[in-house]
């Protein structure tokens, strides 16, 4: 082969060796920027505790930056990344999007009287915690609760309740015993913080979902009470 033969061949190849090469390193970065990007819930219990809690201050003070709930609208259509679960009270003086000042996609809303944690309402914190990827479930009492107050009078009494509500009330008194036992200033109040606390441990134990995810530090369970006066939320240890 003459020597310009050979340069001509060199040349060749390394055109080819050198194209396929860019053409690796060009796909390689094109899948790296279309990789998808990291979902806007994927921080920490603490963080999205931190964030709702700032939120609530906002909310009492009168300071609620969250008014245009058209904004995002088009983006939520498509998925959603709750930041955290909340199990609260129906009661319609409780707004958990208000009182922690949240716009629409960034709490995961379960509600029924008396905020327990029943198998349809852990079904739904499972579902969130482990498909939505929810940092943070927070079981959210209030103050002068009807659900509570409708059991201390069943418990103290005997009052009789129609419907399915001897069912609800059942539910709830487990933590108005453990309160009277205590014989407190302020049963109702006593016994509401009780079912927080009684609540958020069942919801932080409940195998096999909750509970693992628990122990993996990958959610945070916490209980409060939502004063209706002040519009502020106290957590409970």
């Amino acid at each position: 082969m003459c020597a310009n033969c050979h340069v001509a061949a060199v040349s060749r190849r390394s055109l080819v060796f050198g194209g396929a090469a860019a053409f690796s390193l060009a796909t390689v970065s094109r899948g790296r920027a279309e990789a998808p990007a990291k979902a806007p819930n994927a921080i920490s219990g603490s963080e999205a505790l931190k964030r709702i809690m700032e939120g609530n201050g906002r909310y009492a003070a009168n300071l609620s930056r969250n008014k245009d709930l058209s904004a995002g609208r088009a983006a939520r259509a498509s998925a959603q990344h709750p930041i955290a679960a909340i199990l609260s009270c129906a009661d319609s003086r409780v707004a958990p999007e208000l009182a922690f000042d949240q716009g629409p996609g960034e709490l995961f809303v379960v509600r029924l009287a008396g905020n327990f944690v029943n198998d349809d309402g852990l079904a739904s914190i499972e579902y969130g915690v482990k498909y939505l990827g929810i940092p943070l479930v927070v079981v959210l009492g209030h103050s002068n609760c009807g659900a509570v107050n409708a059991t201390i009078k069943l418990v103290k009494e005997g009052a009789e309740l129609p419907g399915h509500l001897p069912e609800l009330v059942n539910s709830i008194k487990p933590a108005v015993d453990a309160a009277i036992a205590r014989k407190p200033a302020d049963l109702l109040a006593d016994a509401t913080a009780e079912n927080v606390r009684l609540n958020a441990k069942r919801l932080a134990t409940a195998a096999p979902i909750v509970d693992a995810l628990v122990k993996d530090g990958k959610v945070k369970v916490v209980g409060g009470v939502y004063d209706i006066a002040s519009g502020k939320v106290a957590l409970l240890s």
